[in-house]
């Protein structure tokens, strides 16, 4: 929407209109998910997280780190070199321009939690379950020990839902997709608003289909 008043002129219409074309021809197109970065702080009870889009260069260090967790590589699989974590986040970045945005979650100024934000209709996903136009999914993990088990997953996993919804309005629907056998996950999902409704067979995992609505 533009407030920009009617021109007196034909002519000084006219070169509006261009520099308008000119300008949408120029501005980045908006990825599929949105401008994560742009979504700003959201207040929680563990303290203020902000989502930070990774920068390879910049993050993989500490999350092949947080991947050589036992804990986290139960689920995850991507113990290793840092060149398997690598491949795995290029991977994401790679997803269509956009579809796919791997986030470091940093909770009062501290890099804690590694999350995927993802538009599940437009992943394979969407094949296992009756997925919706925007559904939007989330991924996440906590890389340090320290935050575990104390209510700090849920109270992220709530406030990341909110901003999906917030700041995605054709958005219905938040999905998750833990594996059935990381019951603290579950619990995590479930305390942040979502409800289990089935179960779906993945190629990696048997996973609980969990939906946060609108």
């Amino acid at each position: 929407m533009s407030d920009a008043q009617p021109q007196a002129g034909g002519a000084a219409t006219a070169e509006a209109g261009e520099d308008q074309d000119a300008e949408e021809e120029c501005a980045e197109p908006l990825p599929p998910v949105g401008r994560i970065a742009d979504w700003g702080p959201a207040d929680t009870p563990a303290g203020e997280l902000r989502l930070v889009p990774v920068v390879p260069a910049r993050d993989l260090g500490l999350l092949a780190s947080w991947m050589n967790d036992p804990v986290v590589d139960a689920f995850w699989s991507l113990a290793g070199p840092p060149e398997r974590t690598a491949a795995h986040v290029r991977g994401q970045l790679a997803k269509g321009g956009g579809r796919s945005v791997p986030c470091v979650g940093v909770l009062d100024g501290r890099p804690m939690s590694y999350w995927e934000i993802y538009r599940a209709d437009l992943d394979p996903l969407a094949h296992h379950y009756p997925s919706r136009p925007h559904d939007t999914g989330l991924h996440l993990l906590i890389g340090r020990p320290e935050d575990r088990g104390r209510g700090v997953g849920a109270a992220l996993l709530r406030a990341v839902a909110d901003l999906v919804l917030r700041h995605r309005p054709r958005c219905g629907r938040v999905v998750a997709e833990p594996d059935v056998r990381n019951a603290a996950s579950i619990a995590a999902f479930r305390a942040a608003g979502f409800r289990r409704v089935g179960e779906v067979l993945l190629p990696e995992k048997r996973a609980a289909l969990m939906l946060r609505e609108r």
